[in-house]
């Protein structure tokens, strides 16, 4: 009897973590999300997103224009972009990104384009890593609103200080997504830190 109800208590506490602890995490996103700010930093980055042939997608257009605002605020001189290219593609994320702002006239001085990076931690590893080798120290993350939280977690975790300046319009602002959306990035984010974590860790040994 009294293994009986130690292994009940045990598997009632596993339960109770499963259901508070992505709870949890699905409210950090949401507050996150609506109540990111950025701060004056020593870059600004768009997270990468689709591009067509050169053309950046409605998702990442819209982050561009988010950086372009904020650089013009003057929050930052500097502009980082990322992102790789897919299969046969004749541009990468970054690229796109990085053309569409000399458009904008942003001069090619403020301009970096790392085309590395097909998620969000392996573009997160790239920039940070270019940052370290400048000595900039803090950044200002340029993505989704619910992307927000675990994106600033992963620079983090990196020795960055990250603040997140959320795209307000187009098809991953608030208003356009939902839960589905804070459901798929409380997964990423929980797997992340179980599993996406070693990877850091073990990218580090190998450079060491």
């Amino acid at each position: 009897m009294f293994l009986y109800t130690l292994i009940r208590r045990a598997l009632s506490a596993v339960l109770l973590l499963a259901i508070i602890i992505p709870g949890y995490v699905s409210m950090q996103i949401w507050l996150t999300g609506h109540k990111a700010k950025p701060m004056k930093s020593d870059a600004i980055l768009i997270m990468g997103a689709a591009q067509f042939n050169g053309r950046p997608s409605d998702i990442l257009q819209e982050r561009i224009n988010e950086a372009y605002r904020i650089y013009s605020a003057g929050l930052s001189s500097r502009i980082l972009t990322v992102g790789a290219a897919a299969a046969g593609d004749n541009f990468s994320e970054a690229a796109s990104s990085y053309n569409a702002l000399l458009k904008l006239s942003v001069g090619r001085s403020h301009l970096t384009a790392i085309p590395v990076g097909s998620d969000t931690l392996a573009s997160t590893i790239a920039y940070v890593s270019l940052m370290k080798f400048h000595g900039w120290k803090s950044v200002i993350i340029v993505t989704d609103p619910y992307h927000c939280y675990r994106s600033i977690s992963m620079a983090t975790d990196l020795g960055i200080k990250a603040t997140c300046a959320p795209a307000r319009t187009g098809p991953g602002s608030i208003t356009k997504t939902g839960i589905r959306y804070i459901a798929r990035e409380t997964g990423a984010y929980l797997a992340y830190k179980t599993v996406g974590q070693f990877g850091i860790h073990l990218s580090d040994q190998v450079k060491n």
